[in-house]
């Protein structure tokens, strides 16, 4: 992933479906375009459920990685 720091940054380690999806949303949702969230989640379905909120929203992912059961998303506010 590139190494710019995120606007913001969510931690959602420890937390299980819906809550990592809801707080992704609920952070999209307060950032202006342009902006990039980097968000850590552990829950197994975080990945795909995450991959699929951002595509509905017409936002960007601009990286993904999986460190053990930790996986980390960069999402750019795009609209």
């Amino acid at each position: 992933m590139d190494s710019k720091k995120p606007d913001k940054v969510l931690d959602c380690i420890g937390l299980f479906c819906p809550e990592p999806v809801f707080r992704t949303r609920l952070e999209l949702d307060s950032m202006e375009v342009g902006e990039v969230l980097e968000v850590s989640a552990d829950d197994p379905a975080a990945e795909e459920d995450i991959k699929r909120l951002v595509r509905r929203l017409g936002q960007e992912i601009l990286g993904f990685e999986t460190e053990g059961d930790v996986v980390r998303f960069r999402i750019k506010k795009i609209k």
